[in-house]
């Protein structure tokens, strides 16, 4: 049970690596103009990355203002998860996978 509930976790935070990186080159793309939220398709899919990002990266963009325009939250926050997925997680669920193992 802890195994699985590990990769649960693990995988929601994969998921949300994901969704940042994803967001952060869509943001970029409709800044340079390469695309367009007029589309509904990409305004669809910009709407529903933004819902999934904005609870993340909101307490840092709080915290840490844009440098010079660029907002450097989004490696903040994909750090921020890596290391908890790297380090945190297999402290936290080690002894629950041996206790249950």
């Amino acid at each position: 049970m802890g195994s699985f509930l590990y990769f649960i976790v693990d995988a929601l935070l994969g998921l949300l690596v994901w969704a940042i990186i994803i967001s952060a080159i869509l943001s970029w793309l409709v800044a340079f103009d390469v695309i367009n939220l007029r589309n509904r398709i990409v305004y669809s899919i910009a709407h529903f990355l933004e819902a999934v990002t904005r609870p993340v990266l909101a307490p840092f963009q709080r915290l840490i203002p844009p440098l010079g325009g660029v907002d450097i939250t989004p490696i903040i926050a994909l750090l921020i998860i890596q290391g908890v997925r790297r380090y945190l997680l297999p402290m936290i669920f080690g002894p629950i996978q041996a206790a249950l193992g």
